[in-house]
């Protein structure tokens, strides 16, 4: 586990978080990173290093088995067809098939971020979102008198974004059907953070591995024409 922290700081990608967090739990033996360059620096980094070929802005509707491969439609454009399907939004999602339309402002500027506690959002999930903007502003102000005043304000009800009861057992991931595959991982299959993420996609590469081999095999059999 302690290589892919190494690996990320090396080149830039975490660095030791040295500022105080008002509020964070801190363990013995625990040590805690920030991304500089913002965490989706991270996913950006293991695309590199994968080769992947990425089509963003993909919305998956349904998800259909057709002559023994799965058929994906998305919101827009003809569904394609595959051997293996790996879902890892949050369980919520996979449940209801539907992804969240982001909505970026074409305005630029400095912005700040202000992330509550994982038991502060379960206990006001369902409050009044101008409640719950104004204790936080609130909060806010005493912890940052100097703060200017914003020009505009989201507050955006994270439902899905921190797991508070994982799948029993934390298996990392879950096998929904074999031939086939289609499996779902993600940190609601161990638990809400950096680790969470990494044991999952370590035991979904470890559950995928040999379908794939199979598929080599398969096509090492396959007889050759040559003109």
């Amino acid at each position: 586990m302690q290589s892919f922290y190494e690996e990320l700081v090396s080149h830039g990608i975490l660095k030791p978080l040295t500022a105080p967090v008002e509020g964070m739990v801190v363990r013995e033996g625990s040590r805690n990173y920030v991304a500089p360059q913002g965490i989706s620096s991270v996913v950006k980094y293991y695309l590199e290093q994968s080769g992947a070929d990425v089509s963003y802005e993909q919305q998956v509707t349904h998800i259909s088995l057709r002559d023994g491969r799965w058929e994906v439609s998305r919101k827009a454009g003809p569904p394609e067809q595959f051997d293996v399907v790996i879902l890892t939004m949050p369980v919520p999602q996979i449940l209801q098939l539907q992804g969240d339309i982001v909505n970026k402002s074409p305005e630029i500027g400095p912005s700040v971020v202000v992330h509550t506690t994982v038991t502060f959002g379960s206990e006001h999930l369902d409050s009044d979102p101008a409640e719950v903007q104004q204790i936080i502003l609130s909060h806010l102000q005493r912890i940052v008198p100097s703060l200017p005043e914003p020009s505009s304000i989201k507050c955006q009800r994270w439902r899905y974004s921190q797991v508070t009861r994982a799948v029993p057992n934390c298996p990392g991931q879950m096998i929904l059907h074999t031939q086939p595959l289609l499996i779902c991982g993600g940190d609601g299959f161990t638990r809400s953070n950096f680790d969470g993420c990494i044991e999952s996609a370590m035991s979904l590469a470890q559950a995928v591995k040999p379908h794939l081999q199979q598929f080599q095999s398969q096509a090492a059999k396959l007889p050759l024409d040559l003109l």
